[in-house]
């Protein structure tokens, strides 16, 4: 008798906040004569149903555990307001847990304080957004931001395209997602138009669209962030479809030439040479000298200038169809990236600078692709630092025990240092390179 009369007293308290609440809904209906409140919560109500809602224990999720990048995701349908870099979550809310927004800076450099400082944050709440969704997309997006080192060529690749390569291979491998790009240069979106859109199905948005900046857009779940797996590097054991470098350049191949053969032909190897000029460091003082060598060993010699203006395809073809890249460390070696298997990366080494030019464009790389590879080291007497501190100076005898570490000293060897390399000496590696370049021919020519 005590517990029916306490099921009933249960009962009748929720029926009485049931109407309560029922009565309060109309009156607000009654005196606000602004009803966008209402159009809104409707609408809430409505997107809700474009999607289903995909099973997780929290609406937001984040991975921060890697070196190198941060990777978060909106594991509900989510609206992405543009104009302020912030996603909220549209899906059922649990109003007794607090709902702190989460930051993340999409650009896979995350220990690098000065390319994070130029990455403009995304915010990401598990609340629901004031503002009505304008375009809704079926789709995820992922998030991400061309800043940080953005304009030079091997950022481009490292933090970039071969990120995206692996981030949408691994969670989209059929390309199903919008790419929503926070942060990018005008020119980057033109030079570039044709490799991003490989990445996806769909129109990119791009920030530099005044439409865009405007427009609210709501996806079906969003991933915020790009993964990356080292310098130059894809790890197959760390794809659900186990992908490499040679992949990522049949990716490249694929997209600026197409399947097929090279029409042969030519009688000369030809020897791509990548020439930096103008407001730069790592010259090569006597570059004519240099060429008119080349010429004699007997290539056919060609220069690869840095140009935003320029197409990727144009250099593509470049460099695909050489049978030699030359150049002296720095971001233009990165078109080795383009380079058939079994043709020749050479590299000259400037003083203080072999850590760097062993990681990004030394002989692992070259084995990775399949290139043969062919290395110059600078000597004292062909660095320009030699003539400012002298040869016998700490600087040019132990560069590493002269910075220790320090970025203001070992900018040097980046930033001021120019090279004029020995011709006799040279000669040498040219002929080794000549002679490589040559087989590569003569195999070609018998398959």
């Amino acid at each position: 008798m005590g517990a029916g009369k306490i099921r009933v007293s249960t009962w009748s308290s929720s029926a009485i906040c049931f109407m309560l609440l029922l009565f309060i809904f109309f009156l607000q209906l009654a005196l606000l004569s602004d009803v966008s409140i209402w159009k809104v919560k409707l609408w809430r109500v409505l997107s809700l149903s474009q999607w289903d809602i995909i099973s997780s224990s929290k609406p937001v999720t984040c991975d921060r555990s890697h070196d190198a990048f941060d990777i978060c995701t909106v594991n509900n349908p989510t609206l992405f307001d543009p104009a302020q870099s912030k996603l909220f979550t549209l899906g059922p809310h649990n109003w007794a847990q607090p709902h702190l927004p989460v930051k993340i800076h999409p650009y896979p450099c995350k220990n690098d304080k000065g390319a994070m400082s130029m990455i403009k944050p995304v915010t990401l709440f598990s609340s629901p957004p004031k503002s009505p969704c304008l375009v809704t997309h079926t789709s995820p997006a992922l998030v991400f931001s061309a800043g940080g080192y953005t304009g030079n060529f091997f950022h481009e690749f490292n933090e970039n395209f071969i990120p995206l390569f692996i981030t949408v291979h691994t969670l989209y491998p059929d390309r199903d997602v919008v790419l929503v790009i926070t942060q990018g240069a005008t020119w980057w979106f033109h030079k570039y138009a044709e490799l991003l859109s490989s990445f996806t199905q769909h129109p990119i948005i791009n920030p530099n669209n005044s439409t865009t900046t405007t427009t609210t857009h709501c996806f079906s779940s969003a991933t915020v962030g790009l993964m990356k797996h080292g310098p130059i590097t894809i790890d197959p054991n760390q794809l659900p479809d186990p992908k490499t470098l040679v992949d990522f350049c049949a990716w490249l191949k694929n997209i600026f030439i197409g399947p097929g053969i090279f029409p042969s032909g030519e009688t000369k190897p030809s020897l791509t040479l990548v020439s930096r000029r103008g407001n730069v460091s790592r010259v090569i003082l006597n570059q004519e000298e240099i060429v008119r060598l080349a010429e004699e060993v007997g290539f056919n010699v060609r220069l690869l200038e840095a140009s935003r203006n320029k197409s990727m395809a144009e250099d593509y073809k470049l460099v695909h169809t050489s049978h030699v890249l030359l150049g002296v460390h720095g971001a233009g070696l990165t078109h080795l990236l383009f380079l058939r298997p079994g043709t020749v990366m050479m590299q000259v080494v400037p003083i203080g600078l072999e850590w760097a030019s062993k990681t990004y464009y030394g002989k692992k790389t070259s084995r990775v692709l399949g290139l043969e590879y062919v290395e110059y080291k600078v000597e004292a007497n062909e660095s320009s630092l030699s003539e400012k501190y002298g040869g016998e100076s700490l600087v040019m005898k132990n560069p590493a025990g002269f910075h220790r570490g320090d970025w203001s000293k070992s900018r040097i060897y980046l930033r001021e240092q120019n090279v004029k390399l020995n011709v006799t000496r040279f000669s040498k590696y040219l002929t080794e390179a000549y002679e490589k370049a040559r087989a590569f021919m003569d195999k070609a020519l018998f398959n």
